[in-house]
């Protein structure tokens, strides 16, 4: 009796090609930690040449093309510069009214010692809690983290460079495009979805960031808190950050009331961001974000823990983007993997087969 041989296996394991596929993506990582430096600030200015493309496009059909670029650059300059000015104001002017609270600080702390002993906290435990509240302490770490920000506004030089030769490129990169899309259209497409991506993630997180400034803005003017539109301001820049932005555009006006006022004002304050920001910025617009990029809320707020990790600083402001851009790189643009999508979107969308 003979029996039918069996057809030769092609190919790797599944299982060997997994484990390849991981250990490729681990020297991959460690290589964009190597260059976050490089890495962040190229990104950024892609992005950046990504968001003004729009206008470069309507300004073509305005004026020649090299007006239209010195217009482009000469926004995206003004915008960069704004940008960083708003952050270093922020941050440099807290670090400047701390000081100025030393008093209060120490009263606020006797206040909360005082009350530790009351509910029978041992005294010895109450020293090493009150010791480990320092102002200074406070006032340095927010020292070294202007540092931090001015290292990155030194990028600034770099940024402003890449911005200027990729907007002079954008005259002819969509016929580039175009010519490319014959050969390979589903990498072309993916492409074309990141940027558009990218555009309605800045458009809805800019008008959000507008609503809960605004507000903010208000909720501190009536509370009393002091620099209350500098708050505001900086809850509209954090709130580009996924998720956490409004933790971190809380922590200032918050420490300041709880000098100005004691804890009274302090917990009003953090009930009103609770409210405003909690709802606005952890709820309805990561929400919007998935519905208007194709990513869902927990990707979303992975993607800010990922990159903040692999490039720095800069990689919270731009998770969103830089998941567009894997996204398309590696689940869009290719046939087989884009039964990924739905798995990493609030869309319902179909399921094609590779």
């Amino acid at each position: 009796m003979s029996t039918t041989p069996a057809e030769p296996r092609t190919g790797l394991p599944r299982g060997v090609l997994v484990l390849i596929g991981l250990a490729a993506a681990v020297v991959v990582i460690a290589g964009m930690r190597g260059i976050a430096d490089l890495l962040a600030p190229a990104f950024l200015a892609l992005v950046l040449t990504v968001l003004a493309h729009p206008l470069r496009r309507w300004l073509d059909r305005k004026m020649p093309s090299w007006m239209a670029s010195a217009v482009c650059i000469a926004v995206v300059y003004v915008g960069i510069v704004l940008f960083a000015l708003a952050v270093l104001v922020s941050v440099a002017r807290f670090a400047t009214l701390l000081p100025s609270y030393t008093d209060e600080f120490t009263q606020r702390l006797d206040d909360f010692t005082a009350w530790l002993s009351d509910v029978g906290v041992d005294q010895e435990q109450i020293d090493k809690i009150g010791s480990s509240f320092d102002l200074g302490a406070l006032g340095g770490f927010i020292g070294d983290l202007l540092s931090e920000l001015m290292g990155l506004v030194s990028n600034l030089f770099f940024i402003l460079s890449l911005v200027l030769f990729m907007t002079v490129d954008g005259s002819s990169f969509p016929r580039q495009l175009e010519r490319a899309r014959a050969a390979k259209p589903a990498i072309v497409a993916a492409i074309e979805d990141f940027a558009h991506g990218t555009r309605r993630y800045l458009g809805v997180a800019t008008v959000f960031g507008l609503i809960v400034a605004v507000l903010d803005s208000i909720a501190l003017v009536i509370l009393g808190v002091p620099l209350a539109l500098t708050w505001g301001l900086l809850a509209f820049i954090t709130n580009y950050i996924p998720n956490i932005g409004f933790v971190i555009g809380l922590i200032p006006p918050a420490i300041l009331a709880l000098l100005e006022g004691g804890p009274s004002l302090m917990i009003a304050v953090v009930a009103v961001y609770c409210v405003l920001n909690v709802v606005i910025q952890s709820v309805i617009q990561p929400k919007v974000v998935g519905d208007a990029v194709g990513l869902s809320t927990t990707l979303s707020f992975f993607s800010l823990v990922f990159w903040t990790w692999v490039i720095g600083p800069l990689g919270a402001l731009l998770a969103i983007p830089l998941t567009l851009f894997a996204k398309a790189l590696l689940v869009d643009a290719d046939p087989d993997t884009r039964w990924l999508r739905p798995l990493i979107s609030n869309k319902d969308e179909p399921v094609t087969e590779g």
